[in-house]
């Protein structure tokens, strides 16, 4: 991506990091910041060498402040069209048919648009003192991709955010388990972010893969389907060759030598 560009990508040691880059604009989301993200995912999943993803931001206070609506009005004003038909992808589907786990560096506050990735995330590290929201009837926009919040926090919960658009404390949602980790710094939530990643990536691919896809589809399904197709998924793992290699490693005292096959 350009150096420029409001999204930055570098891939280390089987770890992408996904960072959104406009802290002058609180890392609201731009078409040129939306769009840059579904590249992102192309791109991850693409990459056999990535094993997972870490999305964070710029540092300003402000994880993602959603969408641009400063963009939007003059998009609206110059073309008469909304700001969501220059998005590939404007609710970000293609980030939740990501095989590879996905980790939120949560650095500050967010809403609206930032929810919404925090939403698709599968595991969130969240910055103490911050504050969370989903606030689209305060704008005369919508949340339609809210709704899979309802399998994280309490249905009452989930109504009171999105029916009157107020934030609450980070540390409230954390109390619901809709956060794995709370940090003091950003420095510390990026720490732990990555911790969790290089944990992810000691694990054995095709078992990484078929976990996250198994609890997304029992979440699609319920209980009695979910657990037919979580079978379904795992076939692979059980026939690989890491599924002989992790019992034998640990027999013998090493690491094992996990070749994704």
């Amino acid at each position: 991506m350009p150096e420029n560009a409001p999204i930055r990508y570098v891939v280390d040691d089987g770890i992408a990091t996904i960072t959104i880059d406009r802290p002058e604009r609180k890392n609201a989301l731009s078409v040129e910041a939306m769009n840059g993200l579904t590249e992102a995912w192309a791109r991850v999943e693409d990459d056999k060498a990535v094993r997972v993803v870490i999305l964070t931001s710029a540092d300003c206070g402000v994880f993602s402040a959603g969408l641009d609506l400063r963009q939007a009005a003059e998009i609206r004003a110059r073309d008469g069209v909304d700001i969501l038909t220059l998005m590939r992808d404007p609710m970000q589907t293609a980030m939740r048919n990501v095989t590879k786990p996905i980790i939120a560096a949560m650095t500050g506050s967010l809403m609206a648009g930032g929810m919404l990735l925090a939403i698709k995330s599968d595991l969130r590290v969240g910055l103490r003192g911050t504050r969370a929201g989903i606030t689209e009837v305060k704008m005369g926009r919508g949340s339609p991709w809210a709704v899979p919040l309802l399998w994280m926090v309490p249905q009452p919960v989930l109504m009171e955010l999105v029916l009157t658009g107020e934030t609450v404390p980070i540390e409230q949602l954390a109390s619901y388990g809709f956060l794995n980790y709370l940090e003091d710094t950003p420095d510390a939530v990026r720490a732990r972010a990555l911790q969790l990643a290089r944990k992810i990536v000691e694990g054995a691919p095709l078992s990484v893969k078929a976990a996250k896809a198994s609890v997304l589809a029992a979440m699609d399904l319920g209980l009695e389907s979910g657990l037919i197709e979580a079978g379904r998924l795992h076939e692979e793992v059980y026939a690989s060759h890491d599924a002989i290699e992790g019992p034998k490693a640990f027999a013998e005292k090493r690491k094992p030598n996990w070749q994704g096959r």
